[in-house]
């Protein structure tokens, strides 16, 4: 579901807001700051998976529309809704997690409905849309294909979707190429979804591990880092550096099933995609050097934090 890489982006961004702010979170607390989090992309994932509905079911609202004219043509009275009754939508429909995130989350209230009827009908008149209606059978692949269109063609791409899911969603830029990719899985198959919790226990127990891991073992971080940055001027290190590097070394040091080169790769790409563009190298060069050093040295045993402190 939710990859490691995204539960690092959020324990560098929750960790880099406490150093900001100066704060001291106790561990319970740090977890619910944490959790808080998760619950954004949960409902982020809600908001997506809605807007596809609302747009299948749209056709209903605009037939009666339609229909209630003062002189409605023939074509108002008789607009195609098999879009509304899509099988798998309705299958979608009654997966209990899914109720519960949409009476949770409450999407309806962020859907802007002009542009909900402009990309319904900005769908209508495409060749896609045409030739699904035009079938006089349901078919499993057909039913999957067109909700596949309407979120990958319609919604995703149109700029006034963006502008508002931007607005809204503050964790869109971080979240949203991740969960373009699990909406799409999801559409495919929807076993082992809960769309209450995408994280599932074992990448929430490595998230909140991860963090009080960085809060309880700062120093120890601090000291493998410190002694080589004396070439560096410390006014010009970057404190989102300082945090991004601490997580790795914590991995380094406490997480034993996690291979170092997946743990120095990851925070290479987090440096530069949300540091400063001399990140990428500078957390290269710290971390490889401490990784050799455990090496050579015949420390490179890691600790499994949670037994450690158990």
């Amino acid at each position: 579901m939710i990859s490691r890489r995204n539960i690092r982006v959020k324990v560098v961004q929750r960790l880099y807001v406490m150093e900001l702010e100066n704060g001291q979170l106790d561990i319970q607390k740090a977890n619910r700051v944490l959790k808080q989090e998760f619950d954004k992309t949960f409902e982020l994932f809600t908001y997506l998976i809605h807007w596809i509905f609302e747009i299948a079911l749209y056709a209903e609202e605009d037939a009666r529309y339609r229909a209630s004219k003062n002189l409605p043509s023939y074509e108002d009275l008789h607009v195609n809704t098999k879009i509304a009754g899509n099988e798998l939508l309705w299958k979608i429909k009654q997966i209990p997690s899914y109720e519960l995130a949409i009476s949770h989350f409450q999407p309806h209230l962020k859907t802007d409905r002009e542009l909900l009827r402009k990309l319904y009908i900005q769908l209508t008149q495409t060749a896609e849309y045409q030739k699904y209606i035009s079938e006089q059978q349901r078919t499993a692949s057909d039913e999957r294909s067109i909700l596949e269109f309407i979120f990958e063609q319609i919604i995703l791409p149109h700029p006034l979707f963006n502008s508002a899911v931007e607005d809204l969603f503050s964790n869109w830029d971080d979240d949203g190429e991740m969960l373009v990719q699990l909406v799409a899985a999801f559409l495919q198959k929807q076993k082992g979804f809960d769309l209450m919790d995408l994280l599932g226990t074992e990448k929430w127990d490595y998230a909140r591990e991860l963090f009080r891991t960085a809060i309880e073992k700062k120093d120890v971080a601090l000291g493998w880092i410190t002694p080589r940055l004396k070439n560096w001027d410390p006014d010009r290190i970057a404190q989102l550096d300082m945090i991004i590097m601490r997580l790795g070394v914590c991995e380094l040091l406490f997480f034993e099933t996690i291979p170092a080169k997946v743990t120095i790769n990851e925070y290479i790409d987090i440096a530069k995609d949300y540091s400063t563009q001399q990140s990428g190298q500078f957390v290269n060069g710290i971390l490889d050097s401490i990784h050799k050093e455990l090496v050579s040295s015949g420390n490179l045993q890691k600790i499994d934090f949670k037994k450690k402190v158990s």
